[in-house]
């Protein structure tokens, strides 16, 4: 689902067969409430994946339309939020226990690098082609309080003939 070529964030890989207008890939027919619980259930898994106890952030999944679609019947999920271990000191072993598990399970790890901010900030990009979802996950270890910033992006789906889009 992403491509970084020659950039330090996820965007979507145009592939003929599956992607929308916007280069996301197509996810396929869903109501609104049915992507966002399936991208509540991706980052729950991320949560769990993580292995250490910690506090998620709210508020949950927003709506936002795919690009070059119309937004009454084409949309993305997507769900950033932050996770802070219980003890600081476990954010390492978080990260290590999130390369692990996103090259496992329909999940392919498709980055890992330093970015450019002062912090030089360790960051993860992954895929899971069969969810249609991508996630992007950077370890904030000199901030005041350590945490992972993780987003979670779905991609264009389509809703149902006779439905709209229920952006929020």
């Amino acid at each position: 689902m992403t491509d970084n070529s020659g950039t330090n964030s996820p965007s979507a890989k145009p592939n003929k067969s599956e992607t929308s207008s916007g280069g996301l890939p197509a996810a396929g027919t869903s109501s609104t409430d049915d992507a966002v619980a399936t991208v509540k259930d991706v980052s729950s898994q991320i949560y769990d994946f993580t292995g250490v106890p910690g506090k998620a952030s709210e508020p949950g999944p927003g709506v936002k339309q795919c690009e070059g679609k119309d937004p009454k019947t084409h949309f993305v999920v997507y769900h950033p939020w932050n996770f802070a271990p219980t003890k600081a000191e476990e954010l390492d072993t978080a990260m290590e226990n999130l390369k692990k598990k996103l090259n496992t399970g329909g999940w392919v790890i498709k980055d890992v690098y330093h970015d450019n901010s002062p912090n030089k900030a360790l960051n993860l990009i992954a895929d899971n082609d069969s969810k249609k979802v991508s996630v992007w996950i950077v370890e904030y270890s000199k901030d005041a309080t350590p945490s992972l910033g993780i987003n979670v992006t779905s991609g264009c789906y389509q809703v149902p003939d006779g439905q709209t889009v229920d952006h929020f």
